[in-house]
Formats: structure tokens, sequence, C-alpha cells
């Protein structure tokens, strides 16, 4: 809901997001690669958990940037007014 507080040149920090998952995504493929080669396949497994994790979430942010940016009211818009609440 817009209240009218919002920063007027307010933006979302995908790509800072996305360059963190790709540092992720890189230290998760090292650990189970790592940790395949040494025979510890319970870390590997967590790690190659991990890289799906990050991999599904690299996929979700480079939707988010294909996107664009949204519809954003102008200040001749003003804000809307809270939802009155109700008393019991």
């Amino acid at each position: 809901m817009r209240t009218g507080s919002e920063p007027v040149t307010a933006r979302s920090a995908l790509r800072m997001r996305l360059w963190l998952s790709v540092w992720g995504l890189l230290w998760a493929a090292f650990g189970t690669v790592a940790f395949a080669l040494v025979g510890r396949p319970g870390w590997a497994a967590a790690c190659g958990v991990l890289w799906l994790v990050i991999t599904v979430d690299m996929s979700v942010i480079a939707r988010h940037l294909r996107e664009r940016a949204h519809f954003q009211p102008g200040r001749d818009v003003p804000p809307y007014l809270p939802p009155e609440r109700r008393r019991p």
C-alpha cells in the first residue's frame, strides 16, 4: 500500500544480490568438488543442495531484472489513506 513516505528514486538491490549469488555459487561449487574429492559425501551433498538453491535464486533474480521497473505513481498522485481499523 502506498503511504506517501516512499523515496522517489527507490531501487531494488537486484544487481548486488546477483553478484552475491555468483560469489556463493562459486563457493558452493568449489565446496561440492572439494568435499567429494576428500571423501566427505555428506558435506558434498550439503554443498550440492546449496548450489541448487543458489541457482534457483539466480534464476528468480534474472527474471526480476528482465521485467524492468514497474509503474510508480508520480508526485501528482496522492498517497492512499490507510484502511480504517474496526474496533471490536
